[in-house]
């Protein structure tokens, strides 16, 4: 049972770390520019993208790293 606990706060970790990652990539690309006069709700975008980006590749980690641990049961 603590190991479930366990697993969840550092799958909860890891996709907001990504998430974190990829806003701050998201915002080195100065998206504003790319309009005359940019939408209000730009920021929004922003972020909804950022979580988008991250949580894709958050999980992509997260089941690499399943994989490779289940690799042992190929040698058994």
């Amino acid at each position: 049972m603590e190991l479930t606990g366990i697993h969840a706060l550092i799958e909860i970790v890891v996709q907001l770390l990504f998430v974190w990652l990829a806003f701050n990539a998201i915002q080195g690309f100065h998206v504003e520019r790319f309009f005359k006069h940019p939408p209000r709700t730009l920021p929004l975008a922003i972020v909804l993208a950022a979580t988008a980006v991250g949580y894709l590749c958050a999980s992509f980690f997260l089941n690499i790293i399943s994989a490779i641990g289940n690799l042992v049961y190929l040698v058994r």
